[in-house]
């Protein structure tokens, strides 16, 4: 599946600066980093997800976040830290298995979003609209700014 979603995903989050807006908006804006770029890729390839697709991509998301995504992030993230009578490789060792295993259910839930996304060929919308429908829908705050910078540093990498 080398034009799908997950494939898209990782060639965009390698993108300079992508990584980070991604970042702020999941930790700063409590936004979900697979569902804003599951957005922008429908803007980006011709899909208009209607209310009943987005709402959808929001509730898979939700699911995998809180029962696997998320936990294994705070599991990794606490596993970073040195602990006394935990042997540095050890915890290293098993932070990366930690780390595989989040990585793995992120690719599952993108995955998942590709499914549910429209055939491309209609008119989507532009990419920062959707990202704002998206953020919306996710939570209480549409953190503007940020959701342009995402779209700003996603534009970035596409031919002119």
């Amino acid at each position: 599946m080398s034009d799908g979603f997950w494939d898209w995903a990782v060639a965009a989050y390698a993108a300079p600066g992508v990584a980070e807006e991604c970042l702020h908006l999941q930790d700063v804006h409590e936004q979900a980093a697979p569902l804003l770029l599951w957005a922008a890729w429908c803007a980006e390839t011709g899909r208009a997800p209607d209310e009943d697709a987005l709402e959808g991509a929001i509730d898979t998301t939700r699911v995998w976040a809180n029962h696997a995504v998320v936990p294994l992030r705070d599991l990794r993230r606490a596993l970073k830290t040195r602990r006394p009578d935990m042997a540095d490789a050890d915890r290293e060792a098993v932070r990366a298995q930690v780390k595989a295993t989040e990585l793995e259910a992120e690719r599952r839930l993108m995955l998942a979003l590709e499914g549910l996304a429209p055939a491309p060929g209609g008119k989507a919308p532009p990419m920062v609209d959707l990202l704002v429908r998206a953020a919306r829908d996710w939570g209480d705050q549409i953190p503007r700014p940020a959701l342009g910078h995402l779209a700003e540093a996603l534009a970035k990498r596409l031919p002119a």
